[in-house]
């Protein structure tokens, strides 16, 4: 079987995505499609795929949050162009005090829904290619490392005396 790439192949599918700089050249503002990954397992593909999907919206929706459109204009230099820099961004007039305040530590500490919205999507999207049926936003993260935990010896052919965290009593 030949490796194949999460890389949306349609313009259709592009969009369908959310996708609008799929190029990969200098950003404008806008979001670059995510450089494509090797998946050994075509059956892996719908996986891989929903993780790729979520985690591409997350970091879409922090950048927007980042820098909005109405805030930040999109720059570069030719120098910068030349040296394969992509465009930054650069508040707009009256905005500068503001756009400093746009850190990941504030959005993180401010935490909005639409952020833990976008993760527990993504913590899904992983869950549920691992397997695991049974997942919600509220599993334990001991429960979940646990499981990673037993993922990983199985990988390496070994074995726990560790129970997991569900078989305690």
């Amino acid at each position: 079987m030949t490796p194949a790439d999460t890389n949306p192949k349609s313009d259709e599918e592009k969009r369908a995505l959310g996708y609008k700089d799929s190029d990969n050249q200098a950003r404008t503002g806008e979001y670059a499609a995510p450089i494509p990954a090797i998946i050994a397992n075509e059956s892996q593909r719908p996986a891989a795929l929903a993780i790729a999907e979520a985690a591409f919206k997350l970091n879409q929706l922090r950048s927007n949050w980042l820098n909005p459109p109405e805030w930040v204009d999109w720059v570069i230099t030719p120098e910068e162009l030349k040296a394969g820099f992509p465009k930054r961004p650069v508040a707009k007039p009256g905005h500068e005090d503001e756009l400093k305040k746009r850190t990941l530590t504030n959005l993180y500490n401010a935490k909005p829904a639409w952020l833990t919205n976008a993760h527990q999507a993504l913590d899904k999207a992983v869950a549920t290619a691992y397997g695991w049926k049974d997942y919600t936003p509220d599993m334990p993260d001991a429960e979940i490392l646990q499981r990673l935990l037993q993922l990983n010896l199985q990988r390496t052919g070994r074995q726990s005396s560790i129970q997991p965290h569900h078989e305690k009593r």
